[in-house]
């Protein structure tokens, strides 16, 4: 199982970034993919879910209504939409693949390497 993720880069307050997310070596259309981010020196944290239709879909409270998740099951991809970023948005970011519906790290199986999203003020 491979997911590579990429996107990620220098952006201003206030701006925006989409991140990309492929996958391989796995039935991708029976997984929820999950996107979480570790800030410096902080544990990682969920951002957010999508079922494996993509018609479901969960954010974190700090996320929700700027970032938006989806997925293209014929192209093995989930993307994560951020808008009005700000600077607490700044760490790196993982896509991750569980087989459950979950915000728990420890339930997902399979990791990207991470992408850096650096936010600055």
């Amino acid at each position: 199982v491979q997911l590579q993720a990429s996107g990620g880069g220098l952006v201003q307050a206030g701006g925006s970034l989409r991140l990309s997310c492929a996958a391989s070596g796995l039935t991708f259309s029976r997984y929820y993919m999950g996107w979480f981010r570790q800030a410096p020196g902080k544990e990682r944290e969920f951002v957010a879910i999508i079922d494996w239709s993509g018609g479901g879909t969960y954010y974190a409270d700090s996320v929700r209504g700027r970032f938006t998740v989806s997925r293209d099951n014929a192209k093995n991809m989930v993307s994560l939409q951020m808008n009005s970023l700000n600077t607490e948005d700044t760490a790196v970011y993982y896509c991750a693949a569980s087989p459950r519906h979950t915000v728990r790290a420890q339930y997902y199986d399979a990791w990207g390497q991470g992408t850096l999203v650096t936010v600055s003020s």
